[in-house]
């Protein structure tokens, strides 16, 4: 071969091995890109593995386990652990632990103890380590391995833990570190997003249970008017069950048709801020407080949030108030007439009395004096009842005469039952047991069902009789009164309403809806009854039924009418001096004639000063006086008399036309007798003749 050819030869070779070199080395460079996108892609499987793994729970609990599981299976460790960092103290505990590290789960360690895993979550950064030669690597204060790679859980800027993974067969490559650390980063969000799932939750759990507990109807509405969402108040408002009233329309459910209602909705969907809206619903028959506002601030003719608020006691307590209010009033006016009123009645009755004994007076006017004499005593009854009426004050329990308080009722309301020419008979039973309870609360009672009745009859088509029956009688034990009226009577579906708060049959205007209800709390509060049932005329009858205060064997027995005292102050024996001081000239002069007339010295004082000075000058056998006659400033005559001459007790009589309930009192400790004007001339009689039989 000649020398050229052998020089190209060799060159060929050379050439030849190069490529070959070139070959093998781009060969082993695919193996190695073979195998790190093998390694890549195997870590994408892996991930995407744990991240079903994690989708399958938002437990703190749960999503630890499957980490650590999955941490000692793809980087072929022997042991793995997540520790989570507590954020008060700062202490670590184990959370999960698998493989060698098992028996550490659930204990608790101080981060200022040292190791491994309190040094990645102090710093925030993933760490790898190896022992040295006959040495441990401590990732626990106590608890050493021989090779680990720690990476922190970190998340929104915070660590809250770390995942660590020991004894792998093999050193941890930055492959191994890098799959470490996305582990630990797809770990800390997920359980970031579970803290923040648990605390909506908690927290939507919180609003939830503030939301049903609240005592107020509350509802989401749509730009329609329907319920998106109701509490558990307001359902049972529209008595319907929460889980139904969704789809609901809100005003239709509470009130039918209401215009007022439908007006405060528009205006709180055009972002203007309207009042509350107090008003009675006729389908729940209850009176309902109103207010409404948008769900999101400052958004026009979006969802409004409504609240309903069941007012119907508040009013009816108000209600109660302002009627206390009206009765203390009228109590108040009804007090200053009737110490007006009483004055003159005492004149006329007494006076036309006086005549009537008079043998001298003609017969023709002996008949209009009895019917003065009448009169008069029946304007002093009417007096007294409207006292009784609008009498204020704490319950007072006494024996109560039932047939009593029906007799001064129908008195009240006589002119009312004239007036629109209605017929009223009564039934009262004999020897009716009394009762224990409130004469004034029980007669507020019977004048509420008497007035309801006159209404009910009022308006009776003509050709319909105008009648109202009062009935007492005696069942069991029980003392019974009954109102029956003649009217339309109460249909069937409103009885179960009757006795509600501002329920009423009458028209708008014509009544509070009040009577029955407060009628049927007072008999409550005396362990009664009131019920109402058909009559037999169609009508209304309410049956009030109380205990009776004894066993009716011991039926009351009527007191016997006092007989008169014929000339009690005439008999046999000189006169007696008597002493006059009321501050009406017609009195005295009643006074003066009454016991002049029987032969008696009247001494009538001008005032209660010119009493006092008499009394200071003689004696006298009888004082009769007005007890709350001025002295001087703040001295009634009565005070002064017993302070000074406090033997004449027994020989004075007071008559007052002051009907306060003080007076009542003041009077009871003076220990006098006394009347209230107008009084009796024969009982006024008969108590002076005990005053000179002493």
């Amino acid at each position: 071969m000649s020398p050229v050819w052998a020089l190209a030869g060799a060159g060929l070779l050379v050439g030849l091995g190069t490529v070959a070199a070139a070959l093998w080395r781009r060969s082993r460079q695919f193996k190695t890109a073979k195998g790190e996108l093998a390694r890549r892609i195997g870590e994408l499987f892996s991930l995407q593995e744990l991240t079903f793994l994690l989708s399958e729970s938002l437990q703190p609990d749960r999503i630890v386990q499957q980490v650590a599981r999955y941490a000692v299976r793809f980087l072929e460790a022997d042991g793995a652990l997540v520790g989570l960092a507590s954020a008060a103290d700062g202490t670590i505990r184990i959370a999960a632990a698998e493989g060698t590290l098992s028996y550490l789960a659930g204990t608790t360690v101080a981060p200022a103890d040292g190791g491994l895993v309190a040094s990645v979550i102090a710093q925030g950064h993933v760490q790898r380590a190896e022992a040295a030669a006959g040495s441990g690597l401590e990732i626990l204060p106590g608890f050493e391995v021989r090779r680990a790679a720690v990476a922190p859980l970190r998340a929104h800027g915070a660590t809250h833990g770390a995942l660590a993974v020991v004894n792998r067969r093999e050193p941890f490559t930055e492959a191994d570190v890098r799959l470490l650390t996305s582990v630990a980063a797809q770990t800390a969000a997920v359980l970031a997003n579970g803290r923040l799932f648990q605390m909506i939750r908690s927290g939507k759990e919180e609003w939830e249970g503030t939301f049903d507990a609240l005592a107020d109807g509350i509802a989401v509405l749509d730009e329609r008017g329907l319920v998106r969402r109701g509490n558990r108040a307001f359902a049972e408002m529209a008595g319907t069950p929460i889980t139904e009233v969704g789809g609901l329309h809100f005003v239709e459910t509470l009130f039918g048709h209401s215009p007022e209602v439908t007006s405060l909705l528009d205006s709180a969907r055009r972002g203007e801020r309207p009042g509350g809206l107090t008003l009675r619903s006729e389908r729940l028959g209850r009176a309902l407080r109103l207010n409404a506002a948008p769900m999101v601030r400052g958004e026009v003719g979006g969802a409004l949030v409504a609240l309903v608020e069941d007012v119907t006691e508040q009013k009816a307590f108000e209600a109660q108030i302002i009627q206390h209010e009206k009765m203390a009033a009228v109590g108040q006016l009804v007090s200053g007439v009737a110490h007006e009123l009483n004055n003159p009645l005492t004149s006329i009755a007494g006076l036309s009395e006086l005549l009537l004994e008079q043998a001298e007076t003609p017969v023709r006017s002996r008949e209009h004096l009895r019917v003065i004499h009448e009169q008069a005593e029946r304007a002093g009854k009417i007096v007294r009842n409207l006292l009784t009426f609008a009498r204020q004050g704490p319950a007072e329990l006494a024996s109560v005469d039932l047939n009593d308080v029906a007799q001064r009722t129908v008195l009240l309301i006589g002119y009312e039952l004239r007036l629109r020419e209605i017929e009223l008979s009564t039934e009262l039973a004999t020897h009716l047991p009394l009762i224990r309870g409130d004469r004034y609360q029980l007669q507020q009672v019977v004048v509420n069902l008497l007035t309801n009745a006159v209404q009910a009859v009022s308006a009776n088509p003509a050709g319909r009789p105008r009648q109202v029956m009062l009935r007492t009688r005696l069942d069991g034990q029980r003392v019974v009164l009954e109102v029956e009226d003649t009217g339309s009577g109460v249909p069937d579906e409103l009885v179960s309403q009757i006795f509600a708060p501002f329920f009423s049959t009458k028209d708008p205007g014509q009544g509070t809806g009040l009577g029955l209800s407060l009628s049927y709390n007072i008999l409550e509060r005396h362990r009664g009854t009131l019920t109402v049932n058909r009559g037999a005329a169609g009508g209304a009858l309410f049956v009030m039924s109380l205990p009776s205060a004894r066993p009716s064997g011991a039926a009351s027995q009527p007191a016997a009418p006092s007989a008169p005292v014929a000339n009690a102050l005439g008999g046999p024996g000189p006169g007696r001096d008597v002493l006059l001081v009321d501050g009406d000239p017609a009195v005295r002069r009643m006074l003066t004639v009454l016991f002049s007339s029987d032969g008696h010295r009247v001494e009538a004082a001008r005032d209660a000063a010119h009493g006092i000075e008499l009394l200071g000058e003689r004696q006298f056998d009888l004082v009769i006086a007005d007890p709350r006659a001025g002295v001087s400033a703040g001295e009634a005559f009565a005070d002064v008399l017993l302070s000074r001459w406090p033997a004449i007790r027994d020989r004075t009589i007071l008559a007052t036309a002051d009907v306060r309930p003080e007076t009542e009192e003041w009077l009871k400790k003076l220990g006098c007798r006394y009347f209230r004007k107008p009084f009796n001339a024969r009982e006024l009689r008969a108590a002076a003749g005990e005053v000179f039989g002493t």
